[in-house]
């Protein structure tokens, strides 16, 4: 058939149209639409569910072994009155502060390296973490036992919040200029941290070596010993912050676009960015408050649980349910792998050392 014959000028071939790009299913609820990827809801669920899985087996494990029916039957209300004494009030607490510390460390990081566009961006590196530890350090070796009712567990808690409040709050306001920059935001988290860490070695050498042993006891981040106190404010505390991130997650979104594109699709980017950083810094004093800096947890979560679930940002709720994994399974692996039981603070740092490493070359080669 010639050229003529089909419609088309003589010399010339007739082109099909391009296929449409397959556009991502969506789902309308209540007026809302909400974009359905399977491949992240389904690993944030596995994780949801390793948690949950590693949270049993953290009650389950140690020197009077509990079966995890047992242990399930116990959660429930229908266990024994020997297996309950044995978990709820000597297993339970560390448990579920794991299981509440790696959730606030997971999000506290995945909104710092959102907000700032940097993988290095947590609050371990941006001071948080190193302003809760120097405050409740000042408080634990000033006072000293002369004040241990102020000290006690509900005082170094808040201390620790405080802490990590306020110096959060010096970070942002020494690197805005007229916007946050993520590299500039890092560089100045790395020195208010090591300012910081120099206040709580010059603490320390300066207090009595009872007050010394007891914050080192501390500083190296453990579960072990918690208290339902400890444990209550920061299940509480981090549920609300959750609540008030996921009421701002919608509108954050657009600011993964740019600033520029986020203000013309009506988006207030500045008060947005301004109260995700407020909540991230007050998990992380949560965090802090609860179980001690416990190193490394908020850098790699929301790494990790971007390449898992393929997003080009770190996912708020993945990177919960992997802080989670993360914390009770480096407990589990100090109290039963390695030959002497040590803080899990220990066994993250090991961890998270050569994942900063793998970070920074990563960044250095692109």
């Amino acid at each position: 058939m010639t050229g003529t014959e089909t419609g088309a000028e003589p010399g010339t071939e007739q082109r099909t149209a391009a296929p449409e790009p397959a556009l991502t299913p969506g789902v309308r609820l209540a007026g809302a639409s909400f974009a359905w990827r399977p491949w992240p809801l389904l690993v944030t669920l596995l994780l949801t569910a390793a948690a949950l899985l590693l949270f049993c087996l953290s009650i389950a494990v140690g020197d009077f072994p509990i079966d995890l029916p047992r242990v399930l039957a116990t959660l429930l209300g229908h266990g024994e009155r020997v297996d309950e004494f044995v978990i709820m009030d000597l297993r339970l607490p560390r448990a579920a502060a794991g299981l509440v510390v790696g959730v606030a460390l997971g999000l506290s990081g995945a909104i710092t390296q959102s907000v700032a566009r940097n993988p290095l961006a947590s609050p371990d590196i941006l001071g948080v973490t190193g302003g809760a530890s120097a405050v409740a350090v000042f408080l634990v070796t000033v006072t000293g036992g002369a004040a241990s009712a102020v000290t006690g567990t509900i005082g170094l808690s808040a201390a620790a919040l405080a802490g990590g409040l306020g110096t959060g709050l010096l970070v942002y306001l020494l690197a805005w200029r007229r916007g946050i920059d993520g590299f500039r935001l890092v560089l100045i988290g790395v020195s208010v941290s090591a300012v910081a860490e120099a206040v709580t070695s010059w603490l320390l050498t300066r207090a009595d070596i009872r007050d010394v042993a007891r914050a080192q006891a501390w500083l190296v981040g453990s579960l072990d010993g918690r208290s339902w106190d400890e444990v209550r404010l920061a299940l509480w505390a981090t549920l609300a912050l959750t609540v008030v991130v996921t009421a701002v997650a919608f509108q954050f979104k657009p600011l993964h676009l740019g600033d520029d594109v986020a203000a013309g699709l009506g988006v207030r980017y500045s008060r947005v960015r301004a109260v995700l950083l407020l909540c991230a810094v007050l998990l992380a004093g949560t965090a802090v408050s609860a179980a001690g800096p416990v190193p490394f947890v908020a850098l790699m979560a929301p790494q990790v649980a971007m390449r898992l679930t393929r997003s080009p940002v770190p996912p708020l709720p993945a990177s919960g349910a992997v802080g989670a994994v993360l914390l009770i399974g480096s407990d589990l692996v100090s109290r039963t792998v390695l030959p002497v039981s040590l803080p899990v603070g220990v066994v993250t740092a090991a961890i998270g050392g050569p994942f900063l490493v793998y970070l920074l070359v990563r960044a250095n080669r692109r």
